[in-house]
């Protein structure tokens, strides 16, 4: 038995499935994610979901500083005791769904990276929230189950292919470090997991006129799954079929196709024809 799964053993905390509790206490593994993740003494961390501190201590001994994000109360003075003396760790408790994650990070160096072992019910919402915050993130390492992973790495007309996986790819180049065993975590999930890492872009990978059309038409192109493009540009910017089909039309695509068929560069196309037909609207 690990040392930190004593740890847990001896404080009498059980694991609450209702936060999506899964620990890793495989010495070896956790080095290796620390490693995958790229972290070293150049790097500030943002750790979201430190558990009983496993991964935080290896993290600690690769990072300049880490700051560590937990939301069970329970777990505050169990980190703190075994974290105790490294002087490059803080913690704060909080959700990282509703905490001010700008404040938070304050005295973290910038860019910083983020990595996280996170509740799998939280995944996209919390992968988008990071994408969307503004902050400096260099790059984001996270454990996540292995269906979401595919999603994000899928490619257009694979079943994955959508708006978290557009969103992903159009920020950042995310990659598969590895696929981490049901049997690695304690309490053992259902699921396997994968450990991906998304370094962000410099610039996103197709140039757009505007954002967010360019997440409108991303939302649109999804709306309607296994319908034609034509018909999601109908449904969710309230078009009527020949509209849609004028903006198909100025974008070169066939008005066929399937939005989940489009890739990067075919969305950015319309929804840079999306933009100027609402500059029109407005001059007009």
């Amino acid at each position: 038995m690990s040392k930190t799964k004593d740890r847990i053993r001896e404080s009498n905390l059980r694991y609450k499935q209702s936060l999506g509790q899964n620990f890793i206490y495989d010495e070896d593994l956790l080095a290796s994610l620390v490693a995958d993740a790229g972290i070293s003494r150049e790097d500030d961390v943002l750790e979201i979901g430190p558990g009983a501190g496993s991964l935080t201590k290896h993290l600690c001994g690769a990072a300049h500083h880490v700051l560590s994000l937990e939301l069970d109360e329970r777990l505050i003075p169990l980190l703190n005791a075994f974290m105790a003396g490294q002087d490059n760790f803080s913690l704060v408790q909080g959700d990282v769904m509703a905490v001010d994650l700008e404040e938070i990070t304050g005295e973290l160096r910038k860019p910083f990276a983020v990595v996280a072992n996170i509740p799998y019910y939280i995944t996209t919402p919390l992968i988008t929230r990071l994408l969307t915050s503004g902050l400096p993130i260099s790059r984001m390492a996270l454990m996540v189950q292995k269906e979401v992973a595919e999603k994000i790495l899928s490619s257009p007309g694979e079943e994955g292919w959508g708006p978290l996986a557009v969103r992903c790819q159009y920020l950042c180049e995310p990659y598969l470090a590895q696929i981490v065993p049901a049997s690695c975590f304690t309490p053992v999930p259902k699921v396997d997991s994968a450990f991906i890492v998304l370094p962000r872009r410099q610039e996103p990978a197709v140039r757009v006129k505007d954002e967010k059309a360019f997440f409108q038409i991303v939302t649109a192109a999804f709306a309607l799954r296994r319908k034609t493009m034509t018909n999601g540009l109908s449904a969710s910017l309230h078009l009527s079929r020949e509209e849609a089909l004028e903006l198909m039309r100025r974008a070169g695509l066939d008005e066929k196709i399937r939005g989940e068929k489009l890739n990067l560069e075919q969305l950015a196309a319309l929804a840079d024809v999306w933009a100027e037909v609402q500059e029109e609207k407005q001059e007009n």
